[in-house]
């Protein structure tokens, strides 16, 4: 028998950003008496993203994302669909990142390694809150 629930996320500027911590708060009755599972985490937008990465060093790995996604999609390129303002850039560092993710679940927990977390990589300037699907099978 499946779990689903729609959460949204706090507002957050452009960035990559610690969410473990929120998405277990709106989980967690889900969570419960699940002894071998999966959580699937899906973003309903095309201007954010989510992905796993390190927790250790939160400002380092928000640095990294930042620099290297701003190399490989910069947004001072030609962009044709500018309907939504000078941010077209976003849409394709979504496409990149990932708009889904799946984590095992065991013993009623998310089976996450030691220094994993999970990020919602915001590719908006102005803060935008963010509805992601959670469905724990």
């Amino acid at each position: 028998m499946g779990w689903q629930k729609t959460i949204t996320l706090a507002k957050r500027k452009k960035g990559c950003h610690l969410v473990t911590e929120e998405i277990v708060s709106h989980i967690q009755p889900g969570l419960q008496g699940v002894e071998v599972g999966m959580l699937f985490l899906f973003i309903k937008h095309t201007s954010a993203a989510l992905t796993v990465n390190e927790n250790w060093d939160i400002g380092i790995v928000r640095l990294h994302m930042d620099m290297a996604l701003d190399k490989i999609v910069p947004e001072d390129l030609e962009w044709k669909h500018t309907d939504e303002g000078p941010e077209s850039a976003s849409h394709t560092k979504a496409s990149l990142v990932g708009s889904s993710i799946s984590i095992p679940i065991a013993g009623g927990r998310l089976s996450l390694g030691t220094w994993q977390g999970v990020y919602l990589t915001e590719f908006r300037h102005a803060p935008h809150a963010r509805t992601v699907v959670a469905t724990i099978l």
